[in-house]
């Protein structure tokens, strides 16, 4: 072999090495933060839907993305540490299924996208400029809490129409609360009805609370929607039927978990949609140009067993419209 045929040959095998080296280099997998007030894993979470739209996507643990399923276990004060350790992650998107974990994210970063599963009122506390034009770095889906609020007050009212006390459950460190406790009051007032409004900071609250609320002569309840009463759901069943208050609710987990009736967005679509926003900010969309989407089907569950259990008839009005009953 000719020496000129020789280094033309090394040159051209010194080109294709690097070249070779970088095909066998494992793609980068994206990285999504899940940020959650629950307790539990994602084998174990009531946001099921939302993982199962991901997979749906394409998206499959540990082959096509990475998640971190990041829990304060009920503990909000830790938000601070797992919004930074996501930072530190180097995560691609943060999904938050609470209004103080978004607010605690956002505070962390400005450049991560956010991703809203279904929260409260977005304008209100701050999170996004407008719903069609959200702004910064935080998009996703919103519940309308202040309006479902009202409407779970009066289906209390069309359950036990002589009602006249009803004991408000809110947790108002969380702030989206006080606007449906805005809500509330005004609706109260057409409609006849004094509110008894309580603020439940712990779960051990929770106890002395409803004996208050009995010796105040209440006669039904009804909670605004914050994460702690979906984590203590049992325990909010429990004393609710033990007291003989019929209730209304915000999230099916409480109706199934024993309470009454519950009326929201139907979660597992608007956890699917929250999937999609992922999904678009993954491929590039920014969240500033993706509009805060809105609920348009709600469903209304009944727990017949816990109104026998409570000796309760409930209304064939009811019944018929009901999406859901729990025998």
């Amino acid at each position: 072999m000719r020496r000129r045929d020789f280094v033309t040959l090394l040159g051209g095998a010194a080109v294709a090495w690097p070249i070779a080296a970088r095909a066998q280099q494992p793609k980068k997998l994206p990285r999504l933060c899940f940020l959650t007030f629950d307790p539990g894993s994602l084998q174990s979470t009531r946001f099921g839907a939302f993982f199962e739209g991901l997979r749906d996507l394409g998206y499959v643990q540990g082959q096509s993305i990475l998640i971190d399923y990041l829990t304060a276990d009920g503990q909000a004060e830790r938000y601070s540490a797992l919004a930074a350790e996501c930072v530190r992650l180097g995560a691609d998107v943060i999904a938050t299924s609470t209004t103080p974990a978004t607010l605690v994210a956002k505070s962390a970063t400005q450049t991560i996208p956010i991703v809203m599963i279904g929260l409260g009122d977005p304008v209100g506390t701050g999170l996004v400029d407008s719903l069609a034009r959200p702004g910064g770095n935080v998009t996703g889906l919103s519940q309308m809490f202040p309006a479902l609020a009202v409407k779970r007050l009066e289906l209390l009212r069309e359950l036990v129409p002589q009602i006249s006390r009803v004991l408000v459950l809110t947790h108002l460190s969380d702030p989206v609360a006080a606007s449906s406790v805005k809500a509330l009051e005004e609706a109260a007032r057409s409609l006849g009805i004094k509110l008894q409004i309580r603020d439940i900071r712990t779960p051990g609250d929770l106890p002395a609370t409803f004996e208050a609320g009995v010796k105040e002569r209440a006669e039904g309840v009804i909670n605004t929607g914050e994460s702690i009463f979906a984590v203590n759901r049992a325990r909010l069943a429990e004393l609710a039927a033990r007291h003989k208050l019929p209730g209304v609710y915000h999230l099916r987990v409480i109706a199934e978990a024993g309470g009454l009736m519950s009326y929201q967005p139907v979660s597992a679509l608007q956890h699917r949609r929250a999937a999609a926003y992922v999904d678009k900010v993954l491929r590039g969309a920014k969240p500033a140009d993706l509009p805060i989407e809105q609920p348009t089907q709600f469903e209304l569950i009944v727990n017949l067993k816990s109104a026998k259990a409570l000796g309760l008839t409930v209304p064939p009005t009811l019944l018929a419209r009901a999406d859901e009953i729990i025998e």
